[in-house]
């Protein structure tokens, strides 16, 4: 039996089977927060093991996004043919054969092959959040959309707070700040064998986390999780979209897809650089592991605050132009203020804690633009899905222009690349998602 076969309408499941079916989406969720956030350690880890620049070092991020840019649409037309379903199970197996990938990568210490692993890992979680992202947005009312994305992301990043720590707990060691201080003074010959060591760390957990994601698939393959119809449009869309023949003729989904691009920029930017920004203070890597665990703390904040005041309190929309707001200014805060504070026991530069601030900043902006840009597609939610996980490649290429730009000039100046960024999110939370037609056909 196909998958289209036993496929049902979101609104014609009953409340538990929807709980029951945002519950396994929620464990989907923190899966892709573990398996992403853990570039905020991978990326300094690296750096030191292949003594590598700012730029090659964000090469974590770009080659583990990019695939995005690559294999969204193609992951739109597979969801097409076997069903949300399968889809996951796919995706899980893709994933759990680039974790596999990390072991020959270590063993060879070739960081080529590390970024081939990271690549296949961004292949199958391209397949996965094309399902899982739509799914979780047509599950329900559409005005509680938010919530239900904001459920999502409290299992995200939650898992993004436990990553680094954890993944410090099993590679770091206590003597490796002293040992990574060493390191320039070593002959050749011993500073290769300290580093084949170091990066050898990797093999066991990466063993471990492909073997967790192929058992993830076959799980999901069998989990009671229904297939979702989106094929068929009431007879208002029907009519509505009955002169649409390409998903380019959806302007508010267009913009939206770029929306996302800057967004995942901006909130990957947060994560992975505010290691080395407190480096740039004197605060190593051991200390300094807890910025990124405290930057999507202040995320989970977020979504609270989501979860309890939309849309009661506040529309969706105006949510998201506050979040959009917030994170203009937080980037011009970090640019213009210094001075030492101390914070959770760490004395150091404030500017850091508007880094760590646009957690809160960035929290409800992804939640926000995923209903405003799927509305009304109908048949065309699939595809449109697609376009906007390829948005995703916005977490590979603005690290990359970070990471240039600290190199040519500091890692504080960098920052400037987020301005841009929120000037235009706040134009898409105002009047860009409202934009039904182009000013020139398409």
């Amino acid at each position: 039996m196909s998958s289209k076969s036993v496929a049902v309408k979101a609104e014609s499941l009953s409340q538990k089977d929807t709980w029951i079916s945002i519950g396994i989406i929620g464990v989907l969720f923190f899966v892709f927060g573990f398996v992403s956030w853990i570039n905020a350690i991978l990326i300094p880890y690296f750096k030191i093991a292949f003594t590598l620049s700012n730029f090659d070092s964000y090469l974590v991020a770009f080659a583990f996004y990019i695939s995005y840019l690559v294999m969204s649409v193609p992951a739109g037309y597979l969801l097409k043919a076997v069903g949300f379903k399968k889809g996951m199970m796919f995706g899980f197996f893709i994933m759990a054969v680039g974790a596999y990938i990390f072991i020959p990568a270590a063993i060879g210490r070739t960081y080529e092959v590390f970024l081939l692993g990271l690549f296949t890992l961004g292949t199958g979680l391209a397949v996965l959040q094309t399902a899982a992202n739509p799914y979780v947005t047509i599950l329900g009312p559409k005005d509680k959309a938010v919530q239900r994305i904001s459920v999502m992301g409290i299992f995200n990043k939650g898992a993004g707070i436990l990553a680094p720590i954890i993944f410090a707990a099993v590679v770091l060691r206590v003597g490796d700040t002293e040992l990574f201080q060493q390191l320039e003074t070593m002959g050749e010959m011993e500073k290769n064998a300290v580093l084949d060591e170091l990066i050898q760390r990797v093999i066991t957990p990466y063993a471990v986390v492909g073997t967790v994601l192929l058992s993830l698939g076959i799980l999901v393959r069998f989990s009671p999780l229904p297939e979702i119809d989106t094929e068929h449009e009431s007879v208002e869309l029907a009519a509505s979209n009955s002169s649409k023949t390409s998903i380019l003729q959806f302007p508010h989904l267009i913009l939206g897809a770029f929306a996302i691009f800057l967004h995942v920029g901006t909130q990957v930017i947060a994560i992975d650089t505010v290691i080395g920004y407190a480096d740039s203070f004197g605060i190593g890597l051991m200390e300094a592991k807890v910025f990124p665990s405290y930057t999507l703390a202040f995320t989970i904040i977020g979504y609270l605050i989501g979860i309890s005041l939309i849309p009661k309190v506040i529309s969706q929309v105006n949510i998201l132009r506050i979040c959009t707001l917030l994170g203009t200014l937080f980037t011009l805060l970090i640019l213009f203020t210094s001075g030492d504070v101390t914070l959770f026991g760490i004395t150091t530069d404030v500017s850091i804690w508007f880094v760590v601030l646009l957690g809160l900043a960035n929290s409800l902006v992804w939640a926000g633009i995923w209903p405003l840009a799927l509305d009304g597609l109908g048949r065309f939610t699939k595809l449109g899905a697609s376009i906007m996980i390829m948005g995703l490649c916005g977490n590979a290429i603005m690290p990359l222009i970070y990471g240039y730009l600290a190199d040519l000039y500091d890692v504080r100046f960098a920052y400037w690349v987020l301005f841009p960024c929120y000037l235009y999110l706040v134009y898409y939370a105002v009047y860009g998602h409202k934009v039904r037609k182009w000013a020139f056909s398409v």
